[in-house]
């Protein structure tokens, strides 16, 4: 499932025009995106247009809003069809993206429940009640219109007003509260709410005072005026998953001047940043939040950071170049989310275990270490390790060289993993030719490849006994004169299996109709105990009072990835957390097992850069 982006931007953004290219680039990344506009200057130039005088009301507190009686719904809805929607649609494709746009209230997209009566002041100051305010709150939304909208357009738009499911004319409704209310619906992954200033400033005459991180009940005491909106709304949205934030001026893209909204607070200083690296969405293929996050952390702590063309995040301490050490983790989840929380000691969140426990542990130690003058320790949070492409793992291997490794797994606090097994996954497409399945000795397309797939899975397992397989994926599809099925085989085979003999033994089964790729072939990779980046960890582990436990895990790692070119690099995986819940509806990561690895982690990093330079050779191929 592609990201769902919420943006909503006011008028004076659009007229500005530079929101169209940050849309536009979040597109070209695979997101989907869904625009809220506002339409204070459309329809202030619409009723200009028509010569009609914009009635307001006056409200207790001196405050003025937009009166909106029946009779003018109608123009406020031209306002926006007329000119806020046209306005935005010329601005998209201007930037080479369709879009689809339309007032909420049209065929009910959005409906919305009507406030109460309206206290108001007239203008001799007597107080006077309103009843015929078409105002109101975004209510119930169609997530399965709008899901397929989303689906087959780069960009869908929306704007004030939403209908009223009690008849009448459409209930006008505030635009930030509208996206929050769309966000929660549509289980976004990212709201983002632009205005004019950068951020909310804690003092309004400072345009530099941005407060950077709010949880909910702390933002209300600096907003005053249309911001106290924005802030209702971003606590609104905190009732789903989104990441929230209030950005500008005017723009998405200075992300040292957002206001970020929190669900929850960590029990404490030092895990805070794991708090929020686990609120953040970043399921393979959207992780330039996440990096964006992490890499504004170490910047406020002077460390050198920054996102590489493959979307790594990649922070560096020390130029040496004769003690490299790498520490490499990864940004992304599986998909389906829910809203974090701590309970208890625990915080209960995906990607908490698997793997930004580990990540956020490499940077702790990373602010923290003494870097020696010919050393140099790096983290690099990767992309795509959840899926086959291994997109960042690859680019590091072949930009960041290093003499040794740790790997951003979760092994928990007291074991140390020495290597993992290798992937071999092939896809085997078989077709037959059309017919009945209830004739005489019919065989389908399904059939055929049931027996193409035990075919594969017994030559493989006759060299590699070892070897663990899976089905992942069939799909079937039926022709005029052909029907075909398709089968994902995975097999997890052990460190020191001969890839390439079991490469031929599968593609020896293919024959007519049956046709068989090679999707992924890493080896597996293990180190033993005796190598300089064990014996550090065997030390720091002794210093804690821990006897670890040393594994080779069936699964396989970013090691695997480096290992197909790194050959003599130590490399070992370590990080809080029990692998046992990765993936899991029930993924939690405890207090304790963070704070003892990273102690674990720190004292291992300070030993490997103690090593006396004899210890420690470079190892052959260390650089890509």
């Amino acid at each position: 499932m592609r990201p769902l982006y919420v943006i909503k931007a006011g008028s004076a953004t659009l007229d500005r025009g530079g929101i169209f290219g940050e849309i536009a680039e979040l597109v070209a990344g695979g997101a989907r995106v869904l625009l809220v506009a506002g339409g204070a200057t459309g329809i202030a130039r619409h009723y200009a247009d028509i010569g009609r005088p914009m009635p307001e009301l006056r409200l207790p507190n001196g405050d003025s809003v937009r009166y909106c009686p029946p009779q003018e719904m109608d123009h406020i809805v031209d306002a926006y069809e007329r000119v806020t929607l046209p306005a935005v649609e010329r601005g998209l494709a201007a930037v080479g993206v369709t879009a689809f746009t339309s007032v909420a209230a049209r065929g009910g997209l959005v409906d919305g429940r009507a406030n109460r009566p309206l206290k108001t002041v007239t203008a001799e100051g007597r107080a006077r009640v309103v009843r015929d305010h078409r105002a109101g709150v975004p209510a119930d939304v169609d997530v399965t219109r709008l899901t397929v909208l989303l689906d087959t357009y780069d960009v869908v738009s929306l704007s004030p007003p939403v209908r009223d499911p009690e008849g009448g004319s459409p209930l006008n409704v505030d635009a930030d509260m509208l996206a929050a209310r769309l966000s929660v619906a549509l289980d976004a992954d990212h709201l983002r709410l632009v205005t004019g200033t950068a951020g909310l400033l804690t003092d309004p005459a400072d345009p530099s005072s941005t407060l950077r991180h709010a949880h909910r009940g702390e933002a209300a005491q600096y907003a005053g005026g249309r911001m106290r909106q924005k802030v209702r709304a971003a606590e609104l949205a905190l009732d789903g998953s989104a990441d929230v934030a209030i950005t500008g001026p005017h723009t998405m893209a200075d992300t040292s001047s957002w206001t970020r909204f929190w669900r929850t607070q960590g029990p404490d200083a030092d895990l805070t940043l794991l708090t929020r690296a686990v609120g953040v969405p970043s399921v393979s293929g959207d992780e330039r939040e996440l990096a964006a996050l992490l890499r504004d952390w170490c910047a406020e702590r002077g460390i050198d950071a920054t996102v590489d063309e493959a979307g790594n995040l990649v922070a560096t301490r020390g130029t040496g170049t004769r003690r490299r050490l790498l520490l490499l983790g990864h940004l992304d989840t599986v998909p389906h989310r829910w809203p974090v929380e701590w309970r208890g000691e625990e915080l209960w969140g995906r990607g908490s275990v698997d793997a930004k426990g580990c990540l956020v542990n490499f940077l702790q130690v990373l602010a923290d270490a003494e870097v020696p003058a010919d050393g140099q320790l790096r983290v690099v949070g990767a992309v795509e390790e959840e899926i086959s492409s291994s997109k960042g793992a690859f680019h590091a291997r072949d930009h960041y060289p290093a003499d040794a490794v740790v790997i951003g797994e979760p092994s928990g606090s007291g074991t140390l993993t020495l290597g993992y097994f290798g992937l071999f996954k092939l896809r085997v497409t078989v077709s037959v030719a059309s017919g009945h399945s209830a004739g005489m000795d019919a065989v389908t397309a399904p059939d055929a490849l049931v027996r193409a797939l035990e075919d594969i899975r017994y030559v493989v397992r006759q060299e590699a006994s070892d070897a663990l397989s899976a089905v992942i994926d069939i799909s079937c599809r039926t022709g005029r004169e052909h029907h075909q099925a398709v089968g994902i085989l995975n097999f997890r085979v052990p460190p020191g299996a001969d890839l390439e003999l079991l490469r031929k033994l599968a593609l020896d089964q293919a024959g007519p109709g049956v046709r068989i790729e090679v999707l992924r072939a890493t080896p597996g990779h293990a180190g033993g105990r005796t190598g300089p980046l064990a014996k550090v960890f065997a030390r720091a582990f002794a210093q804690a009072g821990i006897r670890p436990r040393h594994v080779v895990k069936k699964g396989t790692s970013d090691m695997n990835t480096l290992a197909t070119t790194w050959q003599g690099v130590p490399m070992v995986a370590y990080g809080p957390g029990d692998s046992a819940l990765d993936h899991t509806d029930t993924e939690r990561i405890g207090a304790g097992d963070v704070r003892t690895a990273r102690r674990v982690l720190a004292d291992a990093v300070a030993r490997w850069f103690a090593l006396p330079a004899p210890e420690q050779p470079r190892p052959e191929g260390a650089t890509p």
